[in-house]
């Protein structure tokens, strides 16, 4: 037979410091009560009543003569305030996981959200939570419970809600209820609150279930977690829930070939030490027996602690606004603060990692009462990538990083968690471009500058660019000819003309280049970042200047006029100028026709005004047209009807010659 016991069997942090508070002030002399169970285990209550520990169901119960500890399960606010009215000598032993529950709670109601606790209403810790919230608070025990609560009151689903959850709820309808959260409630601030210690005790069960033919599962049956660890691992194998070495189903034990052993977080240490010396008993042939793994030394190694700038690594566990939850493998709770994620101010935690991922971190600060240890990625990766900085300013090597700020003189990218500055010279093909647009993208850029002793560096993205650039510029000048046709984007705009860049080398289309019609200047056609088809009219390779041809010959109006406007085609044009000999008026964009003073009416004028005025547009006839000279004769006289007198004139003459 062999018997694994689980690495996360026994007490937790929270369970162990409010033991050994109590153990302390009974230590000291001083007489204790506990308001409530310490612990949800029958034999450590019956240890501490027989050291004179004596339970209170209420404050109000509470004499004047010791001190009054509070559980680790935590309680509401107005309850520690009537101690306090009360003058009640007090040791707090909230679990300082629960602790933090009490405060996001606080600051979210006092923003007026709408609490959303997950876990189990009837339970002290969650009847402690909901005692700090001075807003709506609603209570999920299933994902179930949250599905109707969200189909029958739709009200809330625009609000702003903050989702916190027993620290002992179980893991996987946890993620359940987030599916829920996420797809209805698009305004939740979600902190995965659940005990780090939970979280590792759970999934280990499950997978010592998974490897063996019995479970044991230790603790006390009104403890929840513990009653969890049953509930995970009994679909899975045969699985007893016990409270002490004397509920061990010897037949079980005797017929099972690999027995695992877990224990919930209120079970002392002496009880599993029990159980495994029961076991050793029950289980005929000693020599059959094998602990994979001594109890003892699991517990030494579990409390081991951990010194400052020590390199540790982890596997996430959680993951809040604020913070990443990570478990190291110890009794303490690793978490990384949000702003040591990242070098990137803006990623949001849920962006850079995600369940299950196993990090490389740097201890911060070990807070031993608290039973935390804060790490940070962000400066491991720093000290990481800097090397690969360094090595890049002597190497020359490009570096990619993506540009994390836009500040005062240039912008941050971030490469290999180092922060690099790039100065706004430095930043751009040329000088003046916006940096804007950068923000948030990729880059490449050189190192051009290191400062060893502050561990800063300077980029270069235009370097990149200039030598990508000379590249394209040798590609182009090896198969430019002319006549060919490119598609290039308007980089600059002068008064004789439009500069194009086409990839790696500027051309220039000259102003006369840009319209058939006589134009003032370049932006009437174009404007800078148009994208624009162009070919080559010339080439000067010595100079590296190239000359573009913009028109189109079949965009030309005077061949458009001798297709579509032949001599004696009446159409709409409009008046745009005026002489003393006859009007102007335009056929087509780019051509322009004149109207003689004897054509523009079939009677007499004095001047062209006495009819027409600028904008007008009328019916002309095309009389004549000389390509040569680049000339067109209009006559509105030709499309008008002859007077009635005249036509009876006409008649009379046509009668007198019969």
């Amino acid at each position: 037979m062999s018997i694994t016991v689980a690495k996360s069997a026994g007490f937790c942090f929270g369970v162990d410091r409010a033991v050994q508070m109590v153990y302390h002030l009974v230590g000291e002399g001083k007489k204790v009560y506990t308001l409530g169970p310490i612990i949800h285990n029958p034999q450590m209550i019956a240890e501490l009543e027989a050291k004179g520990v004596e339970i209170l169901h209420s404050v109000e119960d509470a004499p004047h003569d010791g001190t009054v500890v509070i559980r680790a399960h935590g309680i509401p606010q107005n309850t520690l305030d009537r101690m306090e009215e009360l003058e009640l000598e007090c040791a707090d032993a909230t679990c300082p996981f629960v602790a933090k529950i009490h405060r996001i709670v606080a600051e979210a109601s006092s923003r007026g959200d709408v609490i959303f606790i997950i876990g189990n209403a009837k339970h002290p810790e969650v009847e402690g939570i909901r005692g700090h919230c001075s807003s709506d608070c609603y209570i999920f025990n299933s994902a179930k419970e949250l599905e109707d609560f969200a189909n029958n009151i739709p009200n809330l689903q625009n609000k702003s809600v903050t989702i916190v959850a027993q620290t002992t709820f179980n893991v996987s309808e946890w993620e359940n209820c987030l599916k829920i959260i996420k797809k209805v409630y698009t305004n939740a601030t979600i902190f995965d609150t659940i005990c780090n210690a939970t979280v590792k005790r759970q999934s280990e069960a499950i997978a010592l279930a998974q490897k063996s033919d019995l479970m044991i599962i230790i603790g006390g049956r009104e403890s929840s977690n513990t009653a969890k660890l049953y509930d995970v691992c009994t679909d899975i194998c045969a699985t007893y829930l016990i409270e002490s070495a004397d509920e061990l189903p010897q037949e079980a034990v005797r017929a099972a070939r690999n027995i695992s052993i877990t224990a919930g977080a209120s079970t002392p240490a002496s009880i599993i030490k029990e159980v495994l010396d029961t076991m050793s008993i029950i289980h005929e042939g000693a020599d059959q027996f094998e602990e994979t793994t001594s109890f003892a030394e699991m517990l030494e190694e579990s409390l081991k602690s951990f010194n400052t700038d020590e390199k540790v690594r982890g596997v996430v566990v959680g993951i809040a606004p604020n913070e990443v939850q990570v478990d190291v493998g110890r009794k303490q709770a690793g978490f990384i603060p949000a702003s040591e994620l990242s070098s990137d101010p803006n990623a949001k935690p849920e962006d850079i990692v995600k369940i299950g991922d196993e990090l490389d971190l740097l201890i911060m600060r070990t807070n031993d009462q608290e039973g935390t240890i804060m790490l940070s990625k962000k400066r491991l990766d720093a000290q990481k990538g800097w090397e690969v900085v360094a090595a890049a300013e002597e190497d020359g090597t490009i570096l990619k990083g993506v540009v994390t700020e836009i500040i005062k003189g240039g912008l941050i990218a971030v490469t290999n968690g180092v922060r690099v500055f790039i100065p706004a010279s430095q930043a751009t093909a040329s000088r003046g471009e916006p940096l804007d647009d950068l923000l948030k993208q990729e880059v490449e850029f050189r190192i051009i500058e290191v400062n060893r002793s502050r561990r800063r560096a300077v980029g270069s993205i235009r370097s990149v660019l200039q030598d990508a650039r000379k590249a394209q510029a040798e590609k182009f000048w090896e198969t430019a000819e002319e006549g060919k046709e490119y598609t290039g984007t308007v980089k600059s705009l002068t008064a004789y003309g439009a500069f194009v860049d086409l990839g790696g080398i500027d051309g220039m289309v000259h102003i006369s280049e840009l319209s058939w019609s006589r134009i003032k200047h370049p932006s009437e056609v174009v404007n800078v970042g148009d994208t624009v088809n162009v070919y080559i009219k010339s080439l000067d390779r010595e100079k590296g200047k190239i000359s573009l041809g913009f028109k189109r010959s079949e965009d030309n109006p005077w061949e458009i006029l001798k297709k579509d406007y032949p001599v004696g085609t009446v159409t709409d044009v409009k008046i745009v100028g005026m002489t003393t000999f006859g009007a102007f008026a335009r056929i087509i964009p780019g051509i322009d026709g004149l109207i003689h003073i004897s054509q523009i009416a079939d009677h007499r004028i004095e001047k062209p005004q006495d009819i027409l005025k600028i904008d007008d547009v009328v019916k002309a006839k095309i009389t004549e047209i000389d390509f040569d000279k680049k000339r067109v004769s209009l006559s509105i006289r030709a499309t008008l009807e002859p007077k009635e007198d005249e036509a009876a004139d006409e008649a009379a003459e046509e009668t007198v010659a019969e």
